[in-house]
Order: structure tokens, then C-alpha cells, then sequence
């Protein structure tokens, strides 16, 4: 049980370090990327700084792009774990709706209304790049996967599944426009929460409850 208990441990830590290098790994190159553009940094470079070779970088990191998408990383099955952990008396599009508006309040960059300056900075960077942009879908179609396991792996799942994020993507799109051209997140917050609540209504409509 002692011999279990220190493998366990040691996975952890093992598993905290891995996680602690893929960030360093990454806030260094978008670091990097924000100074002189996606293109123009070299993943050799990127490796340098980060005092690790290339093949170990692509280790960690597939793709150039995604040491940029690693901080959508985290919330790859986000709508997944929100339906999997509400109530039995909360339907999944209810649960999705209730997250969503709790990160308009928060103002989580997920939701697209965040104007700090860094955030605003990244984001630029991640939609003015094509290939960025390209890669986000690959995120997005592995968060639509895990949505449609969590409803319940069904065509019908699947369906709902497709719809709900493309929803949340066009909402935090749609705010982060808004606020790109230069509005606060404060005054875009009132717009944002009625796009959201028209948003669910019209899923449900179309969708129905998905229990």
C-alpha cells in the first residue's frame, strides 16, 4: 500500500512538472510571438529560450500553433465536464446556459469579454493568424466530441453537440469583436447577456431538452 501510495506521488509530481513546463514552455513563446508575429519566430528559437531542444519541444507540442492553443488546453471538454457534473434536476442546455453567463460575470476570456490588455493582445494574435485560427478547430471539434460522449454518444447528441459550440464559439466571437473595436467589456456586458439568454433559447427550441 506505502509502495502505491509513493507511485501515486510520483506520478503527481511527475504530472504537476509536466504541467509546469508546458506553460513556461508556452507563455514564452507567445511572449515571443506578440514581440514579432506568429511567422516570424522560429520553433528552434523558441526552443532556445526555453532551454530545451526542438524534438523535446515537439514533445510537448505537436504543432507551432499549439504553443499558442495551449490555453484553450483546460477547457478543451469544458461544456462536457459542466454536463456531466450538474444536477439531476438541471438539463445539459440549462447547465451550459447557467456556465456561460457565470463567465460573462466573471469576465473569463472564454466568453470573449475580457479587455484586459493582455488578453486582448493574445486574442489578437490567435484571430489575425489564419493558421491559428485553422488550429482552433481542432480544439473546438475535440470539445464538440467530448459534449456528444457526455450527453449520451447518440446522433441526436451529436447534433446538439455540433450546435452548442458552435453557439458558445459565435457569442465569445462576437463579444471579443465588440470589444476589439474598442468598447469596454463593462458596456458590452448588458449585450452579451441578452445574445446569450436569445442564444439557449433558440437551442432549446430547435434542440428540445437534452436529458
Amino acid at each position: 500500500m506505502d509502495g502505491e501510495k509513493a507511485g501515486n506521488e510520483q506520478m503527481s509530481l511527475r504530472e504537476r512538472k509536466k504541467r509546469l513546463t508546458y506553460q513556461a514552455v508556452s507563455e514564452a513563446a507567445i511572449a515571443m510571438f506578440l514581440e514579432r508575429g506568429f511567422d516570424k519566430v522560429s520553433v528552434a528559437e523558441v526552443a532556445a529560450a526555453a532551454d530545451i531542444s526542438k524534438p523535446t519541444l515537439f514533445r510537448y507540442f505537436p504543432a507551432k500553433e499549439d504553443l499558442v492553443l495551449h490555453r484553450f488546453a483546460d477547457h478543451e471538454d469544458e461544456a462536457a465536464r459542466v454536463v456531466a457534473a450538474r444536477a439531476d434536476t438541471e438539463s445539459p442546455l440549462d447547465a451550459l446556459r447557467r456556465n456561460f453567463l457565470d463567465g460573462l460575470e466573471r469576465g473569463d476570456p472564454v466568453t470573449g469579454l475580457c479587455d484586459v490588455p493582455q488578453v486582448l493582445a493574445y486574442q489578437r494574435l490567435l484571430y489575425g493568424t489564419p493558421s491559428l485560427v485553422a488550429r482552433l478547430y481542432a480544439y473546438q471539434s475535440r470539445s464538440e466530441a467530448a459534449l456528444a460522449r457526455a450527453l449520451g454518444g447518440r446522433v441526436q447528441d451529436r447534433l446538439a453537440a455540433g450546435q452548442i459550440i458552435a453557439v458558445l464559439r459565435i457569442l465569445a466571437l462576437e463579444n471579443w469583436r465588440r470589444i476589439d473595436a474598442g468598447e469596454s467589456a463593462e458596456h458590452v456586458y448588458a449585450d452579451a447577456v441578452e445574445s446569450a439568454e436569445l442564444a439557449f433559447v433558440q437551442l432549446r427550441t430547435g434542440l428540445g431538452e437534452q436529458r
